[in-house]
């Protein structure tokens, strides 16, 4: 198997009462999808204005990728919160750099 960079990620809206957990080949590509989705009823980052990045982690394999993926969705908010403070204590919305 080809070795890529794929990124699990967190987003949160503005007012960061909602978490969005994905995972993408292009992070830079896909905040600006979700940005440009704000709003979107038909999408729940676009519903919920979550295009404000504040965590990622980095894997070379996709299926390493989608299994964090699928572990942190399992996560109560709490648990997750914890993974964001870890990483960002502040929350800083780490696409504004």
């Amino acid at each position: 198997m080809w070795n890529y960079n794929f990124h699990v990620y967190i987003t949160t809206n503005p007012e960061k009462t909602v978490l969005y957990v994905g995972v993408t080949n292009d992070l830079d590509r896909r905040l600006f999808e979700h940005h440009e989705n704000k709003g979107n009823p038909k999408t729940f980052a676009g519903k919920y204005y979550c295009y404000n990045l504040v965590y990622y982690e980095h894997f070379s394999n996709i299926n390493h990728a989608i299994e964090r993926e699928k572990e942190i969705k399992k996560w109560r908010r709490e648990k997750k919160e914890a993974l964001i403070d870890s990483f960002n204590p502040s929350w800083k919305f780490l696409n504004d750099e």
